[in-house]
């Protein structure tokens, strides 16, 4: 089985340490977050057309870049950003968590194994449970990123508009679930991370380490870009799916208890989605998915490299 095999430092640098690795880890998602975030917009918008045909309102079915022109020359340029700041605020608990959580678990193994090598089921585990763990405590501000994003095109339709800003859709949505609403759409969410970092973390860390091993590449930018271009791509193959279904959960309108009024479960929104627009429903939006996850692997990846490399910290 193919293993992974990372360099730990014996004498650990004196800034090579959890929270200041936390704090270059959202560095680097913030500059990734900001550079691609457009194409989420697009990507959302993708997601939540054929739901919102299907309950009748007119709208005219887009394709990527006519859905990314359209939000330009219909709302204006400003909106391909927003909802950024909950996307922000969430890699301040995500992006922290999950790095830092699965350098913590990898380099507890490797020392446990003794030679140093991870077989690639500890990887995998590691980047499921890290992924996992770190979307369960950010869900509430995917939750608001979500209902952000989608705002200009329910103006457009006519409909009333259900958050104004990021502190006043928190308060909507607590005072109208309770703090458990916050976390609606967090089952999917958790899903969605648990496969993205098997793509990404686990795909990076492994590729990463196979490209050393075999080649005479360095450990330097070239490696590094290798290495994101590769977990971008599965990343986005495994996560798609459940991205969609999270999309719609945490999309749709709730009841005064909040409880959604379109779907029960995440697998009742599977079930609808599939038998209503049929099984390539779940990959709508798949190519700004991709066409987001590959640039914003690399761009994370090379800025926390450098940002590593720069500060004296070993390499991930």
């Amino acid at each position: 089985m193919a293993a992974t095999i990372a360099r730990i430092p014996s004498e650990p640098h004196y800034l090579d340490t959890f929270w200041y690795k936390y704090v270059l880890s959202v560095a680097a998602a913030a500059v990734a977050e900001t550079v691609t975030y457009p194409l989420d917009i697009v990507k959302t918008r993708l997601q939540v057309q054929g739901e919102m045909m299907a309950k009748g309102h007119k709208v005219q079915h887009r394709g990527f870049f006519r859905t990314l022109f359209g939000i330009v020359r219909e709302e204006g340029i400003v909106q391909l950003w927003r909802g950024l700041p909950p996307a922000i605020y969430r890699h301040l608990i995500y992006s922290g968590c999950r790095m830092n959580l699965y350098e913590a678990m990898r380099n507890h193994f490797l020392r446990k194994n003794g030679d140093r090598r991870m077989p690639l089921w500890q990887c995998v585990m590691v980047g499921v449970v890290a992924g996992g763990f770190g979307q369960f405590l950010a869900s509430p501000t995917d939750l608001v990123k979500v209902q952000m994003q989608t705002e200009g095109r329910r103006r457009l339709m006519g409909l009333p508009p259900r958050v104004e800003s990021t502190w006043k859709a928190f308060k909507k949505i607590a005072s109208e679930g309770g703090v458990r609403g916050l976390w609606k759409g967090c089952t999917p969410n958790i899903y969605r991370a648990a496969l993205v970092n098997l793509g990404d973390l686990t795909t990076y860390d492994t590729g990463k380490r196979l490209v050393l091993q075999h080649t005479s590449l360095e450990d330097n930018y070239v490696t590094h870009s290798l290495a994101s271009g590769m977990s971008g791509l599965v990343a986005a193959t495994l996560a798609t799916p459940a991205d969609v279904i999270r999309t719609r959960v945490m999309n749709q309108p709730t009841d005064d208890r909040g409880r959604g009024l379109l779907y029960k479960s995440p697998l009742d929104c599977l079930m609808k989605t599939v038998r209503g627009e049929g099984f390539i429903a779940l990959y709508k939006g798949f190519f700004p998915i991709w066409a987001r996850m590959a640039p914003w692997s690399f761009t994370f990846w090379i800025t926390y490299e450098e940002l590593r490399r720069f500060s004296g910290v070993s390499s991930f």
